[in-house]
Formats: structure tokens, sequence, C-alpha cells
């Protein structure tokens, strides 16, 4: 059975998009906030885990496949050359560690890559006119096989040396036998369960994974003596995890070296040999090529060392151990297993996903406020070099639009604005509400004894006029009945102004119902020396509120500013109607003397006025704003002292959750 090879552990995941960046084969994407590997699409390279500070990336652990193993005491370790980085300090310890570990042998891989070096020759030596791409590099040979499957015959047909060792041992010691890899590398434990060589090994280990296992079983290095592996012995294939191993162990002539053989290390140098290859920019007969920079530096190399200290531990024992083998025990054995077959074949698992238009990709760029060049930052925040293949990998459903951090900064910034908003829109709320549970109760307290005050006034001053003719009494009581009569408009007003959440929908024009309300300013005496002008843009102002309602905001803003005006020396009066998407916007502008600056913040106050004494209630303008806010609009104002004040009163044409009982006389929308 399969086992995704390279996994995310999402409660670690921090979101740095480290793994994006350095994935080559876009094989991880964002979903749930979480960076997981896209199982199809990962080649095993373990880059992602070597740059995951987190440790959130984990290599699918055969520990306990191993320990099984082991127990049918038929178990056989053969461990990758690059062991003494690894190992820097024990590493003549190690075969005697892994039979401690309950290994029956112990044995060097290396021994493979010496079986393949004449097949290797005889690939160089070919004239087939295209450039060969070894294959001992798993994570190269599944890039390859996924991403650039026109160069799948470029693969030359040869095992690796993992699987050449595995062969052998079976032809020779037996197919029951249990063959378990240790070595540095995860994409290992991919080659293992390829079709093509599947059942040769039976359990892939890291380097991690076998220290692991060291520290469970309690083994002590200093507690253990130094031992060789069990032979076959290997030779010139102990040099394959350094870069150009796999010429120096095949011995190729220097003349071949330097014109026919490229020798390429490091993921970006593989990637673009790759392309050179596929574009045919490349001539050479043959490239060696490794995804890390060596196998010294796979993915789970454990190793505090630094590259070029591994490197010289690696040749360190390359030396120490070259002079030691028996070259003619190691030819016996390389002619003996000389009709073993080290060939394989080499499948398409085609992974590309069709490459967007220009239109798409425009149009993805644009959805994160990228309209131009200059927009395109390629900060790399998300992961990838630009943003023109952040926006291609959106279109191929291997990103999403959250990954941009400048988009995100500044929706971020947009949805902390709203937030402002709607809080100080809440504190208004609050405000008013409270307010209007006030004015409710005082209203209701005040009304009786005001219609009290109001019946006896006018009782007696009718009985004054008959017995009397006092114009002074009558005058006295005339202002008795004028001062009730405002006290009882301000009731009235705090009636209104309790009335929150309370409309009355219909449908209604609303230029219609503009007019309405100006004719009677216009006609007014006290306001004709006022020029008043309406100015419509456009056609079609049928919208759905509380026309009653939306009358008193309109009839309390133009009245406050006729009342402005009357003050100015310039007198006149703009209202000025249009429409912006599916809002309606009602401007009204004055030319009288304007707020002035510590106002501004208190208009929308109640019982805020700066009228005289018996002008105004300071409700007025704190009514509209409850009746614009209960219709999900906004009134905002301008003012410049000296040049007048322009309300802006938008509505959206058509309110949001209506219901049949709460509209009136409304047509279908």
């Amino acid at each position: 059975m399969n086992h995704a090879i390279v996994s995310t552990i999402s409660d670690r995941c921090k979101r740095c998009y480290s793994c994006i960046r350095e994935c080559p084969a876009i094989a991880i994407r964002v979903i749930d906030a979480q960076a997981k590997v896209i199982e199809e699409r990962c080649i095993a390279c373990g880059h992602c885990v070597k740059v995951c500070s987190q440790d959130a990336k984990q290599i699918f652990s055969e520990i306990d496949t191993v320990n099984e193993l082991i127990q049918t005491g038929k178990a056989i370790a053969i461990i990758a050359p690059s062991f003494a980085a690894s190992f820097p300090n024990d590493y003549h310890k190690i075969p005697a560690a892994l039979r401690k570990l309950g290994f029956t042998q112990a044995i060097e891989t290396a021994f493979g890559a010496d079986l393949i070096a004449n097949d290797y020759m005889d690939v160089i030596k070919a004239e087939n006119g295209k450039t060969i791409i070894s294959s001992a590099c798993p994570a190269v040979v599944s890039f390859i096989q996924k991403y650039y499957t026109e160069l799948v015959p470029n693969l030359a047909q040869v095992v690796s040396p993992m699987i050449a060792l595995g062969r052998y041992l079976r032809e020779n010691i037996g197919e029951d036998v249990k063959i378990v890899f240790i070595g540095p590398c995860v994409a290992k434990k991919h080659e293992a369960q390829d079709n093509e060589v599947s059942g040769v090994i039976d359990a892939v280990l890291t380097f991690t994974e076998l220290k692991k296992m060291f520290d469970e079983k309690l083994i002590e290095f200093d507690k253990i003596n130094n031992s060789d592996f069990d032979p076959p012995h290997a030779f010139m294939g102990k040099a394959y995890p350094l870069a150009g191993g796999l010429i120096k162990t095949i011995d190729v002539s220097g003349d071949i070296l330097e014109k026919d053989i490229i020798v390429v290390e490091g993921k970006k140098k593989v990637i673009e040999i790759i392309e050179e290859i596929a574009n045919n920019n490349i001539n050479a007969k043959f490239t060696d090529i490794l995804f890390c920079e060596g196998c010294i530096s796979g993915p789970a190399i454990d190793s505090n060392l630094n590259y070029y200290s591994r490197r010289e531990k690696v040749i360190n024992y390359i030396s120490e151990k070259i002079s030691q083998t028996d070259k003619q025990v190691w030819k016996s054995n390389l002619y003996n297993a000389r009709k073993l077959n080290l060939l394989r074949n080499f499948t398409i698992d085609n992974q590309r996903r069709p490459y967007p238009t220009e239109e798409k990709i425009k149009e993805i760029l644009a959805q994160t406020k990228k309209l131009s060049l200059k927009d395109e930052l390629n900060c790399g925040a998300c992961g990838y070099p630009t943003c023109r293949e952040y926006a291609v990998a959106i279109a191929k459903d291997l990103a999403e639009k959250e990954m941009c951090l400048p988009y995100l900064l500044d929706e971020l910034k947009i949805a902390y604005d709203n937030l402002s908003d709607t809080e100080e829109q809440l504190k208004v709320a609050e405000k008013l509400a409270s307010i209007g549970q006030l004015a409710a109760g005082v209203a209701h307290e005040i009304n009786n004894p005001l219609g009290t005050i109001l019946l006896y006034a006018s009782m007696l001053k009718k009985d004054l006029e008959k017995i009397y003719n006092d114009d002074q009494r009558t005058e006295d009581l005339e202002l008795i009945v004028e001062e009730a009569n405002r006290c009882k408009n301000i009731v009235a007003n705090l009636l209104n102004f309790a009335r929150q959440g309370k409309l009355n929908l219909k449908e209604f024009d609303l230029t219609e119902t503009i007019r309405e309300v100006l004719k009677p300013f216009t006609v007014n005496p006290v306001y004709r020396q006022i020029d008043f002008k309406f100015e419509i843009v456009e056609d079609n102002y049928d919208m759905v509120g509380d026309e009653d309602q939306l009358k008193q905001v309109f009839i309390n803003i133009i009245k406050n500013a006729c009342d402005a005006i009357n003050e100015s020396s310039k007198k006149e009066l703009n209202v000025y109607l249009s429409i912006n998407h599916n809002n309606v916007k009602v401007e009204i502008a004055d030319t009288g003397n304007g707020i002035v600056k510590e106002n501004q913040g208190k208009v929308f106050t109640p019982f805020f006025t700066t009228k005289s004494m018996g002008k105004g209630t300071g409700l007025g303008l704190a009514i509209s704003y409850g009746i614009i806010k209960m219709h999900k609009g906004n009134i905002t104002f301008v003012s410049e002292i000296g040049k007048g004040t322009t309300f802006k009163v938008v509505l959206p044409k058509y309110q949001a959750h209506q219901t049949n009982d709460a509209i009136e006389g409304t047509k279908a929308l």
C-alpha cells in the first residue's frame, strides 16, 4: 500500500510559505490556512522539510515496519555511502550498531553503484542522438515523469544503486530476504514503491529514523567497537554521494568528460538544465543530475556539519577504505553478477495543468488589485517569485488570493475601517436607543399636563375676551398657548425619535417626493430671497422606503439650510439628485456661513442646536440620522466657514430582507 511520503502537521503550520517558495514541483497549496502537500504532485525531494522552521512537514515513518522485518531474523541493512557525513564521529561503529539493532548483515549500498557502472558506460557510449539523463536520483526521475514528460525517454534505463544491490542480494541470498535501505534521501521511499521496481526493497529508513531507533534501543556508541561492513565490499561506488560521483564510479575518460558530460547539482541548477534539455539547447551526451547538492546534502542527512565538513568526512572515509578493498574479490563479485538484470523502464505520470490564457491571468491579477505592471510588487511573500507566477498558480488551482500579503493587508485595512465605522454606528445607535427610551417616557409623562395647560389657557382666554377688553392679558394668554404648542411639537419630535426600527415601506418616486418637500419653502415669504435650484441626473428614481419619514429628513435638512442662508449675503440652495449603482444620492448644498469645526462632531447629537432660544429643539438632525440608518443608508456633510454646508444622503434603492407585511403598495422587485 502506497503512502504519502511528505505531509503537513496542521497545528504546527504557521502559513509562512517557506515550503511553497522552496517546492520545485509547486506541490503545496494553502488549504484552510494550512500549507498542505498535494500528494500526486509531490516528487518527495524533501526541500519543504528542510526549510520548515516549525517542523510542520513530516516524512512517512517506516520504523514500525522495520522493527517487524527485524523480528523475522532475515533483515539486511543496506546503507548509503553518505552515512559518514551523518555519523561523523561514529561511522566506524555503524556496522556493529546496525547488527545490534537486529539486522543480520550490514552492507554498503555503494556496491550497487559499482554494479551499474558498466551499464552507464554503455549508455554514454551509445549514439542515440539525445541527451541522456542519469536515473540514480529518484527526485529527478519523478520530476521528469510528472512535469517534463517529453524527457522520459531521455532517462537512462538503469536502476539506482539501491535497486541494483537489492536485486543482487535477492539473487545471491534468496528471495525471502528482507532488505532495508538507509540513507539521507526522502525520495527513496517513493522509489521503493515504484511499480517498475517494487518488491526489491522492503522498507526505507532515513538517517533521522535510524538515529531514533538507536535511541529507542538504548544503543550507546561509546560501548561499541569499530567494525567493517559485510561483503560484498564496494570500491569507487563510495563516491556516489558527492557531485560527479557517478562519473567517478564509471571512470569515464577525460576527453568524454570535457565534451559530452555535464554534472549538475542543486534544485535551481537542476531545473535550469532540465529546461535547457527540453528546449534542445544542450548537445551533451550525458547529464549526471542530483536534486540536492550531492547526497551529502540530502533532507534527512541529520548532521550539524556544513557542506564542506560533510564532504570532507565522506572523502576521508573513501580514502581510508579504498586502500583496504581487495580489488580481485571486488572484480570477482562484479563478474559473477554480469548477468543480473540492472535495467528498468520509466512511465509517464503527467501532473502538468493547462497554462491559463492571458485574459485569465490579468483577471486574477486585477482581483488582487494589480491593475498594471507598477502594482506587481513581486515581493515573494506568497511563496512565488513573481505576481504573474502567483496568478498562474491560482488559475491552475494551486494557490489562493489570500496568500498575497499586500492584498491581504489592504483587505484587513478595509475590514478594520468597516469595523471602526460599525463600532461608531453601534455607539451612536446605543446612544440613540437609550435616548429614545427616555424620550418615549418623558413624552408620555409631559403630554397629559401639557394638554391640560392648553385646554385651560384657551378657555381662560375666551372668558377674558368676553368680560374684559384687555389686550395685555390676552397677549399673555396667547404667549402661554404658543409656548405650550411649542412644547407639544417638542413632545411630538421626541415620540418620532423613539420610533427606532419601524419603517412603513412602499415604492415611491423620490423626485416627486423632493419636489413636494421643496414647494412649501419656495412659496414661504420668509424664504422668498433664496434662489432654490433642483437638479436631476438621469431618470427613474423609483425606490422603496418610508416616504413620510424620508420627507421629514429632507424637511429638517432644508429647513436648517434655509435658516443658515438667511444670515448670509449669498442666498442659494441647490438640491442635486443622482444614481450610483444601486444607490440614490441626494445632495443639499447651501451658501450659509458654515458650521464651525468644534461643532461639527455634535451635529447629529440629540438636543444640540446653535439656534436661539425658541427657534429649534436640536432633535431634527438626530432624528434624520436615525431614519437614514434604519434605511441602511448614510448621511454625511462637509462644511466650510463663509462658504456653506453640503449634506449628502445616500440611500439604497431597495431595502434588503423586505417582508410583505412591511411593504405597503409595492410591486414585485
